[in-house]
């Protein structure tokens, strides 16, 4: 599913004008970039966590030439389903009775 799709749901389902959807869609992805940006973990109940870890410096290889690289230190963001979204991936149904598990 694409931006523009997302879009197009939140036109369709709630019956905003698609500006205003465009526009709340932005909104949410620019707040969820500012925030992991700062570091801190985004936790979105019945669908899951996004967390910033840094990384070390390794060695690791090229895989064509099998010569050893230098993978510099970085921050990634990861990404952690919560047991909601899990089961509706699995199922294919959306089950809002499941209980969600703390995921600290």
């Amino acid at each position: 599913m694409t931006k523009a799709e997302i879009v197009e749901q939140i036109y369709e389902k709630i019956g905003f004008s698609k500006r205003e959807s465009a526009d709340i869609v932005d909104t949410v992805f620019e707040i969820m970039k500012e925030t992991l940006g700062l570091g801190e973990k985004i936790k979105i109940s019945g669908f899951g966590n996004f967390v910033v870890r840094s990384k070390r410096q390794r060695i690791g290889r090229n895989p064509h030439t099998r010569e050893a690289i230098t993978i510099s230190a970085r921050k990634v963001v990861t990404f952690k389903a919560s047991q909601i979204l899990k089961h509706a991936v699995n199922t294919g149904v959306v089950d809002k009775t499941i209980e969600e598990k703390d995921e600290d």
